[in-house]
């Protein structure tokens, strides 16, 4: 079989989409298929490095944080898309990442060569976009591109029941599979190093997740337990909001902010903290999805505070019937703080972290989440055959 993946993001580059579908990548491979990627050139300093896949990339725009995120970019990106996928040796299937906009040119030069596309619709963009201040307008173009995009799809594959239940308010109806969500755990093995007073928050934080929160739990926490630091490792559209919020409550000295990192580069940081913070912003549209940055951590043996609603809390739950995972919690700044304080006062010894990383490794691997997207992929592919 040959796949043919499509997504403006690919290792190297420090992101969930990369791990994710560089093990999709993997395992195609280990099952002795034939894997072309058409991506964007990494972001300066990087290079890619295939492990048995064709990875081709051309250049594109990127935004003031050095990601392919905006009208422009995607543009770019999408473009010679459509004449790369056009001109590329027909392959049996294509597996596909967002945004919308790449689904049409997807759906379009696929419907050209009569070739299947699967979609990875980890989340709704449309419904994300109402988190931002954009027009009216613009949302419902986004719907429109989104579900034109989805509709074509030969299947669907999402991270669970709670997209899916969306995606049927939205009136796609094509095959949709849950094949949950994990932590690449190659890439993120227990790790230990000298214990820091440090909490980190590793991943983007965009409108979706409300970090600022975050920032409000850490002053509080702060007065009572003064030399420690609230580390953002990654990048998104609340900075200046959370930069401001760090101001305004006298704290800024104490939290810091780093670009992204690779995996190898982020391991450290977590081996070092009390505990990751994760958070998903209540009453909006995006409830239903999981705070992905969670399972790298549990991976890493670094256990987490989750705060806000939908799937990702049960994920703690199940795994603090075992080990101990760390503490899901109200999207509230006192219980954020006490989650704190309760972790500080009682930090994970290196086995407990071991013990940690295994159980994810078993319960969560994406290794396991690969092999049942290279299931979608063949049941599309004997479709077209």
């Amino acid at each position: 079989m040959r796949v043919t993946i499509v997504s403006r993001i690919y290792r190297p580059e420090p992101a969930a989409a990369s791990i994710y579908l560089g093990a999709v990548a993997d395992e195609l491979l280990a099952q002795g298929e034939d894997v072309d990627v058409i991506t964007a050139s990494p972001p300066r300093g990087m290079a890619p490095h295939p492990r048995g896949e064709r990875v081709r990339t051309f250049p594109v725009l990127r935004d003031a944080n050095g990601y392919v995120r905006g009208y422009l970019p995607y543009l770019s990106f999408d473009i010679p898309l459509a004449v790369r996928l056009l001109v590329a040796r027909r392959p049996d299937v294509v597996f596909m990442e967002p945004p919308p906009t790449t689904g049409i040119v997807v759906r379009v030069i696929c419907a050209l060569r009569r070739i299947p596309y699967v979609y990875d619709a980890a989340d709704i963009w449309s419904d994300a976009a109402q988190l931002e201040p954009v027009s009216p307008v613009v949302i419902t173009v986004l719907r429109a591109m989104e579900r034109f995009a989805l509709r074509g799809a030969a299947r669907i594959v999402t991270i669970s029941q709670g997209v899916v239940d969306r995606l049927r308010l939205l009136g796609i109806d094509r095959p949709v599979a849950v094949t949950g969500f994990g932590a690449d755990t190659r890439e993120f093995p227990p790790a230990f190093a000298e214990p820091e007073r440090l909490f980190v928050y590793a991943g983007s934080y965009s409108a979706s997740h409300g970090a600022e929160i975050v920032v409000d739990a850490f002053a509080a926490f702060l007065a009572h337990h003064p030399g420690y630091v609230l580390r953002f490792i990654g990048n998104g559209s609340e900075r200046p909001t959370v930069e401001s919020r760090a101001e305004e409550l006298g704290v800024a000295a104490s939290v810091e902010y780093l670009d992204p990192v690779p995996p190898a580069e982020l391991l450290p940081h977590l081996a070092a903290a009390v505990a990751s913070v994760a958070t998903i912003r209540p009453s909006t549209v995006y409830e239903y999805s999981y705070a992905s940055k969670v399972f790298s951590s549990l991976s890493a043996g670094c256990p987490v505070i989750f705060a806000g609603p939908g799937p990702t809390a049960a994920v703690l739950h199940e795994a603090n019937r075992q080990v101990r995972a760390g503490i899901a919690c109200a999207y509230d700044a006192r219980e954020i703080a006490d989650a704190m304080t309760e972790l500080a006062a009682r930090r994970l010894a290196p086995e407990q972290r071991m013990a940690l990383g295994e159980w994810t490794a078993e319960e969560h691997s994406m290794s396991a989440v690969a092999r049942r997207v290279v299931d979608v992929l063949r049941t599309a592919a004997r479709r077209r055959g």
